[in-house]
């Protein structure tokens, strides 16, 4: 099944546990610690394939997670890193923040790379913590938890031409004519439910000794008030937003092609300004049905209504005028990209890591007091946030005395003390670090 839209979890791997260890040996009387690092938590990544076309896979399975990394061992044995979870979505596929709808990356070209989910630090051991005034340290970090997030992808497909016009107007049959496209064709509205895509071989279809080729897509018909959702809606229209050329096809049957072809044109400004300004080719449809004089009367009719856009009257079934359309399509695709590659230079961004709690501000840290007394009188809290002891906050075990004095003598040397007391901290009043308590001691 086509699914260009979907809202998955993504949950990176934890970081293994450090190890607390001591050297044991026959004769030897003290040994020093040993125990090694945890090995550090999976990530995911996604990564734009030519090969995928469909977000389906992310419809049937909502939840992705990475493996966690292995707890450190004694005798200094790191624990083993988890593999990365690489996960292919189609080109064109669009991340968003399912809270506030901000877009995280576009993933237009091809082995484009995006980190969606970070996996954790693993746990330091305590061989790591060894100094000439703590020589036996009994406490080890713990593994830092991997990123969680919701995102919505959505794909809007990346087609070099994008066949728009009514339904039956002979969309499908062309695209099968030209391309490696195999449609479902039929006689009746709506045959086409989802997006075809074929490549063109503009040398095999004109016969002419070109050795080039584009993508085109097949956008299921377009109604009056699309934009609004009628009929198959806007579902598609968001698909014609990546297309350079447009093939307007209208079928030569229609009562008035020319109401046929205004009707499309203000659902797609209706529906974003910018693809009326698209390049656009006229196909007229179906020319074998109709005798010469009644095809060069509506010839003459449409170029009223589109007095810049070239027009060509064509027989998807027989073939009549589609060399001639596929040439013209080339030329001015050719074109377009040659203004595009002058204006901007596409490039890929690889590994491009999306951390939110690590991200850099001008503060180390903030103190806010949440509030002036609790239960006991005239005691405060205050909400410490900062990405270094937020960290170390996560990856310690506050219930070992000593991995707890190691947090506060952080506390005292990186000002945070300092900036309690200024703002009236006294003894015994409360701090919190993310979802931990403590008391602030002077």
């Amino acid at each position: 099944m086509f699914c260009d839209q979907t809202t998955v979890t993504f949950i990176a791997g934890s970081g293994g546990n450090g190890c607390v260890s001591f050297w044991r040996e026959k004769f030897v009387a003290k040994g020093g610690p040993d125990g090694g690092d945890g090995g550090n938590g999976g990530s995911i990544l996604l990564i734009a394939d030519e090969n995928v076309d469909t977000l389906s896979d992310f419809r049937t399975q909502k939840r992705f997670k990475a493996d966690d990394g292995d707890t450190g061992k004694g005798k200094n044995q790191h624990g083993k890193a988890a593999e990365d979870l690489l996960l292919k979505v189609p080109v064109g596929t669009m991340i968003y923040d399912i809270e506030s709808q901000r877009l995280f990356e576009d993933l237009k070209i091809p082995g484009q790379t995006y980190v969606v989910v970070q996996g954790g630090r693993g746990g330091k051991g305590n061989a790591r913590f060894a100094s000439s005034t703590l020589q036996a340290p009994k406490f080890a970090e713990i593994g830092e938890p991997g990123e969680r997030r919701e995102i919505t992808m959505e794909l809007k497909l990346i087609a070099d031409v994008g066949l728009i016009g009514l339904p039956s107007a002979g969309k499908s049959t062309l695209i099968a004519a030209i391309s490696n496209a195999k449609p479902k064709i039929a006689d009746y509205p709506f045959t086409t439910l989802i997006p075809n895509l074929g490549f063109v071989d503009v040398g095999k279809v004109t016969g002419k000794k070109i050795k080039s080729s584009f993508l085109a897509a097949d956008i299921p018909g377009l109604i009056e008030g699309a934009h609004q959702g009628k009929g198959l809606g806007d579902e598609f229209l968001k698909h014609v937003t990546r297309t350079k050329v447009l093939i307007h096809v209208i079928d030569v049957n229609e009562k008035d092609i020319v109401k046929s072809y205004e009707t499309i044109n203000a659902e797609l400004k209706n529906y974003n300004k910018e693809l009326t300004k698209k390049p656009q080719i006229i196909a007229l449809n179906k020319s074998d049905t109709i005798d010469e004089e009644t095809m060069e009367m509506l010839v003459k009719e449409i170029k009223k209504a589109a007095k810049k856009v070239k027009i060509f009257s064509i027989s998807a079934v027989s073939g009549k005028g589609v060399k001639e359309l596929i040439l013209e399509t080339y030329k001015v695709l050719q074109s377009v990209k040659k203004d595009q590659k002058n204006t901007s230079e596409e490039k890929i961004e690889s590994y491009k890591i999306h951390k939110p709690h690590l991200k850099m501000s001008s503060k180390r840290f903030e103190v806010i007091l949440v509030k002036q007394g609790s239960h006991q009188a005239g005691t405060k809290l205050f909400n410490i946030r900062g990405k270094a002891i937020e960290r170390m906050v996560q990856m310690t075990n506050l219930h070992n005395e000593q991995a707890l004095e190691r947090v506060y003598l952080y506390i005292e040397k990186s000002g945070i003390a300092k900036e309690l007391k200024a703002k009236g901290a006294q003894e015994g009043d409360q701090i919190q670090i993310i979802n931990k308590i403590l008391s602030f001691r002077e």
